[in-house]
């Protein structure tokens, strides 16, 4: 025998095996008892609560999920509204008359919704016949705003069949009282609820929907989060991830109530949605004006990518930033959302040095925040390359991914700076053998800009024909950023670690008198062809990574 103290509702166990078996001819479907008096141990009697003018369900009034989402926004205002009410304004008698359940008569239990709203359930004696003909008149005489019972819908049901679905059930039929052995049980919704609670304890019986539009199945999974129906909540989720997902519905999805969003049987829904809008907007450049009007949930969804395509990390820094200001305009709302939501998206490792000293100063971070995000990414900076790899790796399945780097446009660098005795910078390049094979037959990558002298630079990595045009090869180049009349010269060296020493050999020296725009560098560095370069016997790969080296030097 079952022991009856485990957890009927381990979703990795139960829950999983009925929706394995959901949708399919299996002994679990039992539409045929569903409201059959034949087949059934209670009556359900639904007390339908509301206003006259407000008794569609939000898919009625719907035709896209944009449209139930603004619904669902103003029914949340008006609710919000109704519940601002003075009690102290209504006569006693109302208050007594209004059929408020009675804590000693009845067991109720309750989840709440995103709009306060709670699933209220009593357990009575079988009503006379009387009483079941003036249900309709219950709580008539309540005004200013408050809902009457509109209408009393009846159902034959079996406790064990929604018990076995429901732990909100499961309570209400085995709470060891003596009203859970009573047959006839209470239930009550709003109006707009109607619909799609039907269509959940329809599922409940046959592990199917009738409903196959968008708007109506996100009332289903409503209801079903409501009443604990973790299965019908998977399903729906299933048949949503089914349809062509759009801006507005990835959004919507990812803004659902709370203890919605929090459920297993939802995170695969949540979990294409953010995908979705990752991939959308990956080159958040491309839609500046789109990103920009997105809302957190959006915004969150589009940084926690590692495919976000963009200049570099800085640019992640500055767009956080841009957003922010423009959404929160009050600097104690900046400051926490930064520091709770956003701020964790940043990549600040993989900032350059000259932006993490803006960040340092940044007024809109607090400043203990700032300072703990900004030394973190200067102790990674720190780190030898196979120890940033290790801590890489140990956060690639986590959602906390501030040591993994995304693809940037740029590749990052590490910069030595030296003042004395002259002005002198010492450049790190380091590319994977993929990035290096994705060059061929005449592609370039470049790195993120370094400074010297007040000058910014840049190394570019090249697959180009050798000076013969005879064969491809691989070539090194460094650029000055800014353009105009300035002239710059420079002592420069290329140097690339080489096996078996694994030290770093000098393969280029030169020096050049740069101007606005001009770059300079060698297009074999190496004097090898790129077959030879590329190969898995490369003396220039190591462990998979291909080490470059530039030395800058202002000459006086």
């Amino acid at each position: 025998m079952k022991d009856l103290n485990s957890d009927l509702f381990d979703p990795v166990t139960v829950m999983e095996s009925e929706w394995s078996r959901a949708g399919s001819s299996s002994d679990s479907d039992f539409g045929f008892a569903f409201n059959d008096r034949n087949f059934s141990d209670r009556v359900l009697r639904i007390e339908i609560m509301g206003d006259m003018d407000d008794t569609r369900q939000d898919s009625d009034l719907c035709t896209t999920v944009a449209d139930w989402a603004r619904h669902r926004k103003r029914r949340r205002e008006d609710i919000r509204k109704d519940n601002d009410l003075d009690l102290s304004l209504l006569p006693d008698e109302q208050v007594l008359n209004g059929n408020l359940p009675d804590t000693d008569d009845c067991a109720a239990y309750e989840n709440q919704d995103e709009e306060g709203q709670e699933a209220v359930a009593m357990i009575e004696e079988s009503p006379s016949g009387d009483e079941a003909a003036n249900s309709n008149d219950n709580g008539s005489n309540w005004s200013m705003g408050w809902s009457a019972v509109m209408r009393v819908k009846t159902l034959h049901i079996s406790s064990p069949i929604l018990a076995a679905k429901s732990p909100f059930f499961y309570k209400l039929f085995s709470n060891g009282m003596r009203e859970s052995e009573e047959r006839y049980v209470t239930l009550r919704i709003n109006a707009s609820e109607e619909a799609a609670l039907m269509e959940l304890l329809n599922f409940m019986y046959s592990n199917t929907l009738n409903t196959t539009t968008a708007p109506a199945l996100l009332d289903v999974l409503m209801a079903a989060d409501k009443f604990q129906v973790a299965s019908c909540m998977r399903y729906c989720s299933r048949l949503l991830r089914s349809m062509p997902m759009t801006p507005d519905s990835a959004l919507l999805y990812l803004e659902l109530p709370s203890s919605v969003l929090m459920a297993d049987a939802v995170q695969p829904l949540t979990d294409a949605a953010k995908q979705y809008l990752a991939g959308r907007y990956k080159d958040i450049t491309k839609f500046q004006d789109e990103v920009m009007a997105l809302p957190l949930a959006g915004v969150e969804a589009i940084l926690s990518s590692d495919d976000l395509q963009v200049a570099s990390e800085d640019a992640v820094y500055d767009f956080v930033l841009k957003w922010s200001r423009s959404e929160y305009s009050t600097l104690e709302e900046r400051r926490e959302v930064l520091g709770a939501r956003l701020a964790r998206l940043i990549r600040f490792p993989y900032m350059t040095c000259r932006k993490l000293k803006k960040a340092l100063t940044c007024n809109d971070f607090e400043h203990d925040v700032a300072s703990k995000l900004v030394l973190e990414a200067l102790f990674f900076k720190a780190e030898a390359p196979h120890r940033q790899r290790s801590l890489a790796a140990e956060e690639s399945g986590s959602l906390n991914r501030r040591f993994v780097e995304r693809a940037y446009k740029y590749r990052p660098v590490k910069v030595v700076e030296f003042e004395l005795p002259r002005q002198q910078c010492v450049v790190y390049l380091d590319l994977k053998r993929e990035e290096c094979a994705n060059l061929f037959p005449s592609g370039r990558v470049y790195s993120q800009a370094f400074h010297l002298g007040g000058q910014g630079f840049f190394l570019s990595a090249h697959c180009n024909m050798d000076q013969q045009s005879s064969f491809h090869c691989f070539g090194l180049f460094l650029g000055m950023q800014e353009k105009g009349s300035v002239s710059f010269a420079v002592d420069y060296e290329f140097a690339a670690r080489s096996r078996p020493t694994e030290e770093f050999v000098s393969k280029y020296k030169g020096n050049y008198v740069f101007t606005g725009g001009k770059a300079v560098g060698y297009r074999n560095l190496f004097a090898i062809p790129w077959t030879s370069f590329i190969a898995e016997d490369s003396l220039y790969f190591i462990n998979g990574v291909l080490h470059l080296k530039a030395e800058l030097t202002i000459r006086h």
